[in-house]
């Protein structure tokens, strides 16, 4: 879905982006609850929503700036859409992006970021009164919000002494795993916290585990382990809201296998390198970076032979066909930013979902 500037029937600038998501998924639709300040204004408490679509939707509505109105607004919500049906509001103020507060940010920015989310991004929202009345009252909207929502993503190598963990499951139950984790330990090194909630053990969802079928899965991990997992207030905000904490929305900052992101300036003889879509090992299409001129802006950059570009100047390309890539490429005509994997990350990333 494309950015455009608009003019309103009353001169408002805007900048609007359309999205749509899947209604199969669970989403909360919470009751709005009041606080009275000192002063007998009323503020109501923050929505969240985790939205998920396929390549072929959009998220089902519009985030415009509007003169004389604060705030990133929800707008021109889908009659009918799941975005409706799930509660978003007509005027609503978007706080936060998968965990990051987006209020004071430029309003391109957030349309970026809501962009390079893919297929599934978690939002935080404030009714139009509300956010209104916050701001007259001078509150920090910030302080509104929990300070870590994400669960994270721990890739754990064992050592002599094991993995550096152990789990506990209370008796006659299934799919309850919490962990002890020994300082300085494998799991404690690949950043496990201590007490935390096993959600996922390699890309597999343990909620019909036995504790039996854990140590067994376990044990046939060989010497490596990737473990999603959620702190106990983590856990706790998501079960409280009816939300399903997916991999998708995870911390990877511990994770040995990196996303990196090439700044290109084209040269007197191109950027130096060959864009192919071939067949992704998980599956689908994808487009890779193939014959990377030695000494030519690519390799300068730190391009890769087989590198798969996942998004070009801070858009996603999931759901592009070859045609559209290149064309976003060359939207710029001196330079261009893309976001690359190397072939063992991007295995890694789809093994975990």
């Amino acid at each position: 879905a494309a950015m455009k500037q608009t003019k309103g029937l009353e001169g408002d600038k805007m900048s609007i982006i359309k999205f749509e998501f899947n209604p199969k998924v669970g989403i909360d639709n919470p009751a709005l609850t009041l606080t009275e300040d000192t002063d007998g204004e009323a503020v109501g408490e923050p929505r969240f929503y985790l939205l998920t679509k396929d390549n072929t939707e959009t998220f089902g509505f519009c985030l415009h700036e509007e003169l004389g109105c604060q705030g990133h607004v929800i707008r021109q919500i889908e009659l009918g859409g799941v975005a409706q049906r799930r509660g978003l509001q007509d005027g609503d103020r978007l706080l936060q992006v998968n965990g990051h507060f987006v209020d004071h940010m430029d309003h391109v920015r957030v349309v970026q970021k809501i962009k390079a989310s893919g297929n599934q991004v978690l939002l935080a929202v404030l009714d139009g009164d509300s956010y209104e009345a916050a701001k007259s009252l001078g509150r920090d909207l910030s302080q509104m919000l929990p300070d870590d929502i994400r669960p994270r993503l721990c890739h754990v190598t064992r050592d002599r002494s094991g993995f550096g963990f152990s789990v506990s499951c209370p008796e006659g139950t299934k799919g309850t795993f919490q962990l002890s984790v020994l300082q300085d330990g494998p799991a404690d090194r690949a950043g496990v916290p201590p007490g935390s909630w096993l959600l996922e053990l390699n890309g597999d969802s343990v909620k019909s585990y036995s504790h039996t079928q854990l140590t067994k899965k376990l044990k046939q991990s060989g010497n490596t382990v990737t473990l999603l997992v959620a702190s106990s207030a983590v856990e706790e905000f998501y079960r409280l809201r009816g939300l399903r904490v997916t991999a998708a929305l995870a911390d990877t900052s511990w994770l040995p296998f990196k996303v990196r992101e090439l700044h290109l300036v084209k040269g007197p003889a191109g950027y130096g390198f060959l864009l192919k879509e071939d067949d992704c090992s998980s599956g689908g299409v994808g487009q890779f970076l193939w014959e990377v001129d030695v000494g030519l802006p690519a390799e300068q950059a730190g391009m890769k032979e087989g590198d798969r570009v996942l998004a070009v100047n801070g858009e996603s390309i999931e759901g592009l066909d070859h045609e559209q890539t290149v064309h976003r490429i060359r939207a710029h005509e001196d330079q261009v930013t893309l976001l690359v994997i190397d072939p063992a990350g991007d295995e890694f990333y789809h093994s975990v979902g």
